[in-house]
């Protein structure tokens, strides 16, 4: 019986520890505002509604992350071979100077946006972001298909995109 309890306890505590996937954006997130490229204001939610009906692959980036420009080649890799699918950059630059230029100078085609608040703000908050790169895939219906990678290699992110 003793035994049984110890198992019973540490079930519990691993899946209390186990951070929850999202399969839908809190309202928070979505009412978050964010800059274009080109210097509109829009929301969270504004963004997926332009791609709604197509499957979306969203990156949380930086320019001052390692790991992010590692992970440029896979993320450049993952749109040659999946050209329907619609490609959207959140930056978590520090400003927006640094944001452009990384853009520019990494070559990064698709939609880019600046995440003002940054990682630590309202956004990151509602969405539980601990770590960049961050990879998402959103449904066509903009539902979460794939909460979180970290790697373009992680079999869960391609099998996602498919």
């Amino acid at each position: 019986m003793k035994r049984v309890l110890q198992l019973v306890i540490v079930a519990f505590v691993i899946v209390s520890c186990q951070k929850e996937k999202l399969t839908e954006f809190p309202p928070e997130a979505l009412q978050e505002k964010m800059l274009s490229i080109t210097g509109e204001n829009i929301t969270f939610e504004k963004i997926l509604q332009k791609y709604e009906g197509k499957t979306i692959f969203v990156d949380m980036w930086a320019s001052w992350c390692h790991d992010c420009l590692v992970g440029i080649p896979g993320v450049k890799e993952i749109q040659k071979n999946n050209p329907a699918v619609a490609y959207v950059f959140l930056s978590l630059d520090r400003n927006v100077t640094q944001w452009q230029k990384a853009v520019e100078k990494h070559e990064l085609t698709g939609e880019h946006y600046y995440v003002p608040s940054g990682m630590k703000g309202t956004f990151g908050k509602a969405i539980g972001l601990n770590w960049i790169p961050r990879y998402m895939v959103v449904n066509p219906d903009g539902s979460i298909k794939l909460f979180e990678a970290i790697k373009t290699t992680d079999i869960a992110l391609l099998e996602a995109i498919q």
